[in-house]
C-alpha cells in the first residue's frame, strides 16, 4: 500500500485518485502510526514552507517521516512537500526543513511573474527509475513561488526553466522530489506515478538510480 500523508496541506485526494486509477492500493494517513502498513508514501503539498512544516510538527510527522526516509522505503514528495525535503526555506524568513536532501528553497528573482503556473518542459539530467518510458523535454504541470538552490549536483535527475535553471525531479536513494504536480500532468505525470507504483511494488522492470 502506498500511504499519502495528511497534514492538510496537500492535493490528497487527487493523488489518491490517480494511483487508484492506475491499479494501486493508496490510503490517505491521517496518523503516523499508519506509516507501518505501508511501503512507500508520498507526501503531498501546497501554500507556504513555514506553515507546512508548523502542521507537520503539530501532527507529529515530523520524526516519523525521518525515521520512514532512513528505512528504506519510496519516499516521494510533490511540489510544496519536495521543497520540504530540504534542509531550509526563506519562505517569510529562514525555517528549517525536514534535511533529508540537501540545499535550500529560495524565492525567484525579481522580474518573474510568481507564482510559476503552467505546463512546462522536464529536461532529464540522469536516468532515473522514475522517468522510464517517459521522454526527454516531457511537460508537467507547476504551481510555485520558491524553487531548490542545491551544490549536490547528484541529486538532481530533472530541470525546467522560468528564467532560472531550477530542480524539477530530485532525489537520492529512496528518497525523491517533484517540483511539479504528477497528478495534475497527464499522460507523463501519471507515467511517473506508475514508475513510483512500481518501484513501491518491487516490480522487477523499474531498475535503480
Amino acid at each position: 500500500m502506498i500511504g499519502i500523508i495528511d497534514y492538510d496541506r496537500g492535493n490528497l485526494r487527487s493523488v489518491e485518485k490517480a494511483l487508484l486509477k492506475l491499479g494501486y492500493s493508496a490510503k490517505v494517513l491521517e496518523s503516523p502510526d499508519e506509516l507501518m502498513d505501508t511501503k512507500g508514501i508520498i507526501l503531498p503539498g501546497v501554500g507556504a514552507f513555514a506553515d507546512a512544516m508548523a502542521a507537520l510538527e503539530e501532527k507529529g510527522w515530523i520524526e516519523p517521516l525521518i525515521r520512514y526516509a532512513c528505512s528504506g522505503k519510496p519516499f516521494l514528495g510533490i511540489c510544496l512537500g519536495m521543497q520540504v525535503l530540504f534542509e531550509v526555506g526563506e519562505e517569510h524568513g529562514e525555517h528549517k526543513g525536514l534535511g533529508l536532501l540537501p540545499g535550500r528553497v529560495v524565492r525567484f528573482p525579481v522580474g518573474r511573474k510568481v507564482p510559476h503556473m503552467g505546463w512546462n518542459t522536464l529536461y532529464q539530467e540522469k536516468p532515473c527509475r522514475l522517468l522510464q518510458g517517459i521522454p526527454d523535454e516531457a511537460f508537467f504541470y507547476f504551481v510555485h513561488s520558491y524553487y531548490v538552490l542545491s551544490e549536490e549536483q547528484e541529486i538532481l535527475a530533472g530541470t525546467s526553466d522560468y528564467g532560472v535553471l531550477f530542480p524539477a525531479l530530485v532525489g537520492r536513494d529512496t528518497v525523491w522530489g517533484a517540483q511539479f504536480h504528477p497528478e495534475k500532468s497527464s499522460p507523463w505525470g501519471l507515467k511517473l506515478l506508475e514508475n513510483f507504483g512500481k518501484w513501491v511494488n518491487e516490480d522487477a522492470t523499474i531498475s535503480g538510480h
